[in-house]
């Protein structure tokens, strides 16, 4: 923090009480069914947990008709089909539904707190992604109840999952079901990313950032370089069964282990990507529980940033079996074993924080979680060491021992600190807190239970049990494991129930929850209300609560930063990434129906898209569309309110363009998960030549068209950039118009559309068909990747040419301006290297 922030140090005397009846009035929630419309990061976010723990509990109803089903050999409880189906639902729900989406509905609920920002900064987005998620997936679980779930596993492998071995919409309704929960996935981290490095209070610099929004941090950075590989692969093999195009089709130059890496290139940092949060979440609780600093904070940013770092070089742990060479082997195994290291970085650090406290830990329900958390979690990583050895997952590939060692690195790294989670933070937004007799119950049934249920898995495994079998005979030794493991999961189950209870009995939204009940040091523990802390505080330390004993009451007379609304609506300060220095205030939007109308248009778009109802599709497409173009036209204000007074006699502008705008940053963080979605699908390409060089088109053949085509791309692609960077040149001055801006904007984007066109109409005239090899695929695909952004753009400098038309874009006003042409800019850079891997490539090679 700088002189110049220290300098604006808190006012003297009491505020006008008015101001605090304008926050809440501003702030207030919507009533009755217009709860719907409601952005707030407090409703929202407990929203997002609500519904991400049905899907937890839903799921856990499929585990236990699972071990109901295989608690005796030959048991006919249910049929192989109905099984396959619920398999595939549990583990589908579990990872897609409910892990993730649980963590990011932390985020969206606890940051805002820890950071006392008044709330994200892109609050709509949060309820688009939100509600999308709340429709799809719920029309996805659905799926079970009337024969349409799929059957291929939560994992999705082809071949099995192609048209000719999985008939029917029930694969599709998995394909485009989970791909757009992804995208909603993605869009929660961008608000993740742009909250935690740009509204963080004055004067908390990195340095002094909470544990969990350092992990959220990183946990929303893996999700932008995960997710687009998933994505990716979930677009080929739908258009693979929709189409034929024949990415995964052997004797057609495919490679069904294509699939394998695109799914595990996200599959396996999804594990940290849960587990991230939670040991955020770990880290936060054990310093109150021990009332003493967290030993070791240093090293924990950089275990976390080194977890996120090596979880990219596992992939290929979950492929040791498929033939991959002996160097691969070496190498993933040697990675698989070194991502322990920063994990017991943590352990030891909590260890050590406990171990300061001198005996005094306080054993709550929190604290309880946390110690089974510990003993489970590192149970879970000791069978991950041995797994990542490659002769024991020769041994053990594909037994119950890996179900034994991924539940407990699951359900130890991530439920148990979630559990945890509830019973700490409920004090903060309800009414009381859960009971803590109840607590201990649900604590030991699931702590036994689970064990009682994963623990003989590793026997079972060892002694040779399949997974993903759905009965087995009664001669092989396997009976009384699977009964033991039935009757753990009921137990757990039971803890889970009562749980539920103590939720029906005790929980209620709303405030008037006792004060830091658990003397914590950190900033979600202010006293608050519907617009956050009464003023946003100077933060001076790690634990600001623990160094100032006065900063709640500070807060709440509104001694601090922004205690009233200057620009008379929602607002929160913007501050510098590194060292939290104030520099503008966001003018943030209010309540509305066209996020929650948007959400549901989208995801009927895509479910209606799973069974083929094309031209509804559209319609649904074009309202979703629509109403996201009505949320983001009152979004850009413009500067007219000048800098206003924000208090301790600082006053900052309201308004901001360039890459000092939050949502430039939002921008360039799209722009990060174009580029992962983008090399993935390079990857794709070079993988299938490596696999299946004689199907791959030879320089000179019939497939590579005449290098006019390209060129002529290539031209357009400049004269469109040119233009763009005309359009930026020829914004008018402010209370002006002009009408050589929107010209040369909507050049640009016909430029950038005809080039993604000649590209197209180039192959056709060639003869290649991307129904009959690999490579015709992978060709055109190239083309559907750029169409994508091609689109997109043409949507944003259409919304662009509309505003200067109303006057509302010029050299001031040009957020709307400066976002598009960073994507611009971008789709330029990817089509024209597209060009060069597409027509360059097989000349070099061939």
């Amino acid at each position: 923090m700088t002189d110049a922030t220290e300098r604006h140090l808190p006012n003297p005397g009491n505020r006008d009480p008015q101001e605090l009846e304008d926050l809440k009035r501003i702030w207030a929630m919507p009533k009755g069914f217009r709860l719907l419309t409601a952005v707030n990061n407090t409703v929202i976010g407990l929203l997002y947990i609500g519904v991400a723990f049905l899907f937890f509990l839903m799921a856990g109803v499929l585990a236990l008709v699972m071990r109901t089903q295989l608690a005796m050999p030959e048991n006919d409880f249910i049929g192989q089909d109905l099984y396959n189906q619920i398999f595939t639902v549990h583990g589908t729900t579990m990872m897609f539904l409910f892990a993730v989406p649980a963590v990011e509905a932390l985020g969206v609920m606890l940051l805002p707190q820890m950071l006392a920002a008044r709330d994200l900064p892109f609050p709509r987005l949060s309820a688009f992604a939100i509600w999308a998620y709340v429709v799809g997936g719920l029309v996805f679980f659905s799926t079970v109840f009337y024969d349409l779930a799929p059957k291929g596993g939560w994992f999705m492998y082809a071949p099995l999952t192609l048209k000719e071995y999985s008939p029917g919409d029930n694969a599709d309704f998995w394909l485009l079901g989970i791909g757009f929960i992804e995208i909603s996935a993605i869009a929660g981290a961008i608000e993740i990313v742009v909250g935690a490095l740009r509204t963080r209070p004055p004067g908390m610099s990195l340095a002094r950032m909470p544990i969990f929004a350092w992990a959220m941090l990183i946990f929303a950075a893996m999700i932008m370089f995960a997710f687009p590989a998933v994505i990716l692969g979930t677009m080929l093999l739908e258009i693979e069964r929709s189409f034929g195009w024949p990415f995964f089709t052997a004797d057609q130059g495919g490679d069904p282990l294509l699939w394998q890496h695109l799914f595990w290139f996200f599959g396996h940092p999804e594990v940290y990507i849960i587990f991230l949060p939670a040991a955020g979440l770990v880290s936060m609780i054990v310093p109150t529980m021990a009332q003493r600093p967290l030993v070791g904070y240093n090293l924990i940013v950089i275990a976390l940033i080194a977890t996120g770092f090596f979880s990219f070089g596992l992939w290929v742990h979950h492929m040791f079996t498929t033939g991959i060479p002996s160097l691969s082997l070496a190498f993933f195994s040697a990675a698989s074993m070194a991502v322990a290291i920063p994990s017991g970085i943590q352990m030891f650090s909590w260890i050590a924080t406990i171990a300061s406290s001198k005996g005094r830990l306080r054993i709550t329900t929190p604290s309880l979680f946390v110690l089974g958390f510990l003993f489970i979690f590192t149970i879970g990583g000791m069978t991950g060491i041995m797994v990542a050895l490659v002769p024991v997952d020769f041994q053990v590939h594909d037994t119950y021992f890996v179900v034994a060692h991924f539940h407990y690195v699951l359900v130890g790294g991530m439920v148990f600190p979630l559990f945890a989670t509830f019973y700490y933070w409920t004090p903060m937004v309800a009414k009381r807190p859960l009971s803590e007799r109840l607590g201990r119950w649900v604590f030991w049934l699931m702590f036994i239970g689970f064990n009682v249920a994963f623990f003989p898995m590793h026997l079972t495994g060892l002694r040779g049990m399949p997974r993903r079998v759905w009965t087995y005979p009664a001669d092989v030794g396997w009976d009384w494991l699977n009964l033991i493991s039935t009757a753990g999961a009921y137990i757990f189950a039971a803890g889970v129930a009562i749980f539920v209870l103590d939720l029906v009995r005790n929980f209620r939204a709303g405030e008037g929850g006792p004060d830091n009940p658990w003397g914590a040091g950190t900033l979600e523990w202010l006293p608050n209300d519907v617009y956050s802390a009464r003023s946003v505080p100077l933060v001076t330390s790690r634990e600001p609560l623990w160094d100032n004993p006065d900063l709640p009451r500070e807060v709440q007379e509104g001694r601090h930063f922004l205690p009233n609304a200057p620009t008379g609506g929602r607002e929160t300060i913007v501050t510098s990434a590194i060292d939290a220095e104030p520099q503008y205030i966001i003018q943030m939007p209010g309540p509305g129906w066209s996020p929650f109308i948007a959400a549901v248009f989208t995801a009927a778009f895509f479910l209606l898209l799973t069974i083929k109802a094309v031209t509804i599709a559209v319609v649904c497409a074009v309202v979703a569309i629509g109403a996201m173009l009505v949320w983001t036209w009152g979004l850009d204000p413009g500067p007219a309110k000048g800098k206003v007074d924000i208090g301790a006699g600082l006053r900052l502008p309201t308004y901001m363009s360039g890459p000092s705008s939050h949502s430039w940053w939002a921008m360039i963080v799209l722009v990060l998960v174009a580029t992962s979605l983008y090399v993935a699908y390079v990857f794709a390409y070079l993988y299938l030549w490596i696999v299946s060089p004689e199907v791959w088109a030879p320089a000179g053949s019939p497939a590579l068209p005449s290098l006019a085509w390209p060129l002529g791309g290539a031209a357009l692609i400049v004269a469109g950039t040119a233009s763009m960077w005309l359009a930026g040149r020829l914004l008018p001055e402010p209370g002006g118009r002009s009408l050589a801006m929107p010209l040369f904007n909507a050049i640009g984007a016909l430029c950038l559309a005809g080039a993604v066109a000649l590209e197209i109409w180039g192959h056709v005239q060639s003869g290649l068909r991307p129904d009959e090899t690999s490579y015709g695929a992978m060709v055109y695909m190239q083309s559907v990747v750029n169409g994508q952004i091609a689109f997109a753009l043409l949507i944003m400098i259409g919304f662009s040419v509309a505003r200067s038309f109303a006057g509302l874009l010029d050299r001031e006003r040009r957020v709307s301006f400066d976002n598009g042409a960073v994507l611009y800019y971008y789709a330029a850079g990817q089509a024209f290297f597209g060009l060069l891997l597409i027509h360059g490539f097989p000349r070099m090679v061939g």
